[in-house]
């Protein structure tokens, strides 16, 4: 039988509008500015994966991770695809850092893996495709009106929750909250994130007065690095704290957990590096005592297929914020989960990731061999 190895590596440029500008407290997001890498073999075998890089969470840019990259794909060429932890061990050698970057290359090994055994990715991790997979509907930072306005639109479209970006002053982001919460009712679940916006004096104060709008949980109230002020805030919250920012991979994972700093993780692809630590953090997570949330950056509906893979092989998994394509004015992928309506997304059982994207959508986008 012919031994499988690394052919070559193909690095697109991916670039999606969003319908229109996401704001959030650390910046505006016009457009999603992706990266895709597809892992060719000699056995006519490919693997793909995406990549969102936030400039200001990650610090990698759609440049950084496209030059990166290449490299990368020179160091992988001619290697076996399937010996996951050796091919991630290298590239961690290679590259400090850069997350995002790596998580494409992970996320194109896991479906390389996956097609090789003719398995859907979940399968091949220990799960099932047995639950239902609802995704929270994010509202991004505005005046009281337009979040009321948008909160009312997808509780009318069926969203069973949704997540309002905060983190400014108390006294604007109360008056947020209150002109939603008369907009859709006290029983209509609401989660917010501050995306590192309020100080740890700030994030007490405005969580109190929050608390009698009946919010389900916050993300990342304080700056990503001060673990010790979190551990303060959510000793002194009433709403249950989720970190985000803070953990990015199972070493913060374990130090967060063994801090009793937050009740949740959020687990995105574009912070772990991709499946391979996504997986690790849960470990910690369920060691811990501790649930697990997943999110997304500007991903297309590709990298939240993968994502809805290690939903469906982790139960400890139990909230959803897989949002991020729909809020794209277009959609580049072929195959993958599909949307339902009501926030309800569903996961097929194509052998891999069983996905792709249009190649007429990317013959137009900048591209490299290597």
């Amino acid at each position: 039988m012919q031994e499988t190895v690394i052919s070559s590596v193909e690095v697109i440029k991916l670039n999606i509008p969003y319908k229109e500008p996401f704001v959030i407290s650390l910046g505006v997001i016009p457009s999603a500015t992706n990266v895709v890498v597809k892992i060719n073999t000699n056995t006519a075998l490919t693997g793909i994966g995406e990549c969102a890089p936030f400039v200001f969470i990650v610090g990698e840019t759609q440049e950084t991770v496209f030059e990166l990259s290449k490299q990368i794909g020179k160091l992988l060429k001619g290697k076996d695809p399937f010996a996951i932890e050796d091919r991630l061990a290298e590239i961690d050698r290679a590259v400090q850092g850069n997350p995002t970057m790596k998580s494409a290359f992970d996320m194109a090994l896991y479906d390389l893996l996956a097609k090789q055994a003719n398995l859907p990715l979940y399968k091949l991790l220990g799960g099932s495709n047995t639950r239902e997979i609802y995704t929270d509907m994010t509202i991004s930072i505005g005046s009281p009106e337009k979040m009321a306005n948008d909160a009312l639109e997808f509780k009318k479209a069926g969203f069973p929750a949704i997540k309002l970006k905060l983190g400014t002053t108390t006294e604007a982001d109360v008056a947020r909250v209150k002109a939603i919460r008369e907009a859709v009712g006290m029983d209509y679940p609401i989660r917010i994130d501050a995306n590192q916006g309020w100080d740890p004096v700030t994030a007490i104060k405005t969580l109190n007065e929050l608390n009698k709008y009946n919010i389900e949980h916050c993300e990342e109230p304080v700056p990503h690095w001060n673990n010790k002020e979190l551990v303060r805030v959510s000793e002194n919250s009433p709403i249950s704290i989720m970190a985000d920012e803070s953990v990015f991979d199972h070493h913060d994972a374990f130090r967060l957990a063994s801090m009793g700093a937050c009740d949740y993780f959020n687990i995105k692809f574009s912070k772990s590096g991709g499946i391979y630590n996504a997986l690790k953090i849960v470990a910690v997570a369920e060691s811990a005592g501790i649930k697990c949330q997943v999110g997304c950056m500007s991903e297309s509906r590709y990298a939240l297929t993968a994502l809805m893979h290690v939903v469906a092989a982790r139960k400890s998994i139990v909230h959803y914020d897989i949002d991020s394509s729909l809020m794209l004015a277009e959609d580049p992928v072929t195959g993958g989960i599909e949307y339902k309506g009501n926030g309800k997304w569903e996961l097929g059982d194509s052998p891999g990731i069983g996905a792709g994207f249009d190649e007429s959508y990317l013959e137009n986008m900048e591209r490299v061999i290597v």
